[in-house]
């Protein structure tokens, strides 16, 4: 244990994601890792009326009216010190609601709604001097730490949230005011980090963990996937959705029409935008498909360079890349989008600004890449655990509010 780990705390987690999302959640992972030395009260987000009459014979909404009728358990033990809540309020779907006074009043009593609920939990478990872990949740969390009166209050920015319609309608007037009344906010990436110093100062970049285990235990020696053994050499491959909105068609086209000496390979579903472009009229472009997650370390495996050409707008300069810690957990030469979120990667990764940078920098990573320096690349996606992660928001806390 290290000087900075808090200890013997109640910490409540509200945020995007409930724990019964079938995606990956960073906050479901933090939440194990404070849980490791706190009890952790993880609170679903509530259900709302339109989520109700638009998905009501989905098993989760069925799960979540069930404890609104007081038909089943609202709190559920997941592992030592951590539960799950689902709260037994249903709030309303006001967002669509353009008027800011009926919208504030609306979105208030939603707030005090969640609020309440979250009381009962909180006196079910004896929770007190709890910290309030707020994951993005600008609208439903917005009063929380006025109703629920945490001893810390921390909002924690993962996505630049009001580069989508949804979010910009009320967030680009109330995550600012959100972020200004937290006491403290912590960020994975230091773009995001930056953005949330511009309304408080107790802002700080702490990271991101990743579960690595599945990249670093691969046999690189393994010979490649079937639909890869045939393709020639050397290969530039990406791993991921190929969505127009997050990556550089354009850019592809140029490196696959300079270079028709390289194969460039594509592995994960597409977009409409992607499906019908010309990328695959080119014959050095491949397209693979979308693959189970447990075979990608092995598409990974049969890249010489792997790459991440993102585009930089408001969806992705914020961004944390987690597919560049799972390149270089596997020691692969990687090229990538400069962006102030990927600064830092920067001695690892080759960063480019342009098309003529990809094909420089792909070229020198082909020609560099040696066992000394694939071992430095594994070396460094391995600081990026979990563990570290919760460490670096144990130390902001800390400095925030001293020694807890």
């Amino acid at each position: 244990m290290t000087n900075h780990t808090i200890t013997g705390r109640d910490i409540i987690i509200v945020g995007q994601q409930p724990w019964d999302v079938e995606i990956g959640s960073n906050c479901k992972n933090i939440a194990a890792e404070f849980a490791r030395h706190n009890r952790v009260l993880y609170v679903n987000s509530p259900l709302d009326r339109i989520t109700l009459m638009k998905h009501k014979d989905q098993s989760n909404v069925q799960k979540r009216l069930d404890v609104i009728k007081g038909n089943a358990a609202s709190l559920v033990q997941i592992q030592d010190n951590l539960w799950n809540y689902y709260p037994d309020e249903m709030i309303e779907s006001v967002n669509w609601i353009k008027n800011e006074l009926i919208y504030g009043f609306l979105n208030k009593r939603n707030n005090k709604l969640f609020a309440h609920s979250i009381q009962k939990a909180i006196q079910q478990l004896g929770f007190k001097n709890f910290i309030l872990f707020n994951d993005n949740d600008m609208f439903r969390s917005f009063y929380l730490k006025d109703l629920l009166k945490p001893a810390v209050s921390i909002y924690y920015s993962r996505d630049y949230m009001l580069a989508v319609d949804y979010w910009k309608v009320h967030g680009v007037k109330m995550e600012p005011q959100l972020i200004r009344k937290s006491d403290l906010c912590v960020a994975n990436s230091t773009y995001l980090a930056n953005y949330c110093r511009q309304y408080n100062p107790n802002s700080y970049y702490v990271g991101q963990g990743c579960d690595l285990d599945l990249f670093t235990g691969f046999n690189r020696n393994s010979p490649p996937p079937a639909d890869v053994a045939s393709i020639p050499g050397p290969i530039i491959g990406y791993v991921g959705a190929l969505q127009s909105i997050r990556l550089d068609m354009n850019l592809l086209k140029h490196i696959a029409l300079q270079r028709p000496d390289w194969s460039i390979v594509l592995v994960g579903p597409e977009d409409n935008e992607f499906k019908v472009s010309d990328l695959h009229q080119i014959k050095n472009v491949h397209f693979l498909g979308p693959k189970n997650p447990d075979l990608l370390p092995a598409y990974i495996n049969s890249f010489d360079v792997c790459i991440n050409p993102q585009i930089v707008n408001d969806v992705t300069i914020g961004n944390y890349p987690r597919k560049i810690d799972e390149y270089l957990a596997m020691g692969k030469p990687t090229v990538a989008t400069r962006t102030e979120a990927m600064s830092a990667f920067e001695d690892h990764v080759y960063l480019g600004n342009n098309a003529e940078d990809y094909l420089q920098l792909i070229q020198k990573a082909l020609t560099e890449n040696t066992e000394a320096i694939q071992q430095q690349r594994i070396a460094f996606a391995a600081t990026h655990t979990w563990e570290n992660n919760v460490e670096c928001i144990y130390s902001a806390i800390k400095e925030v509010v001293g020694a807890l």
